[in-house]
């Protein structure tokens, strides 16, 4: 199998959605940037205004934040947290990755053509 047959591959098996929430706006838009200038990641949805709530410092907290769904390989996610990390303003950052199980295979394709090779 040659490198493209095996990245055509891994694009099939190895997807993952990234869930990251963002303290405002301007810091999503820092991060999605900067996620797919590095080409960590083939595409990011920055959903605005969303509202959080949430345990913190033993009570429920809620605050107003930006969603970013990121769609990447899985062997990409510990520079993707390096990269959240140090662009975030909260302690304790929303880095989640959920594994893309089946989809339409063009797009699948195309996310692992998008982002860096191996």
């Amino acid at each position: 199998m040659d490198n493209e047959q095996q990245a055509e591959k891994e694009t099939i098996t190895d997807g993952i959605i990234v869930l990251v929430t963002a303290a405002n706006p301007q810091q999503a838009q820092d991060i999605g940037r900067h996620l797919l200038s590095e080409r960590l990641a083939a595409c990011v949805n920055m959903i605005n205004g969303m509202t959080s709530l949430f345990w913190w410092d033993n009570k429920i907290d809620e605050a107003q934040e930006t969603l970013l769904v990121i769609k990447s390989l899985s062997r990409l996610f510990p520079q993707i947290i390096e990269a959240v990390w140090a662009r975030h303003s909260y302690s304790i950052p929303e880095i989640l990755a959920l594994p893309i199980s089946s989809g339409y295979v063009d797009y699948l394709e195309w996310i692992g053509k998008s982002v860096k090779k191996g």
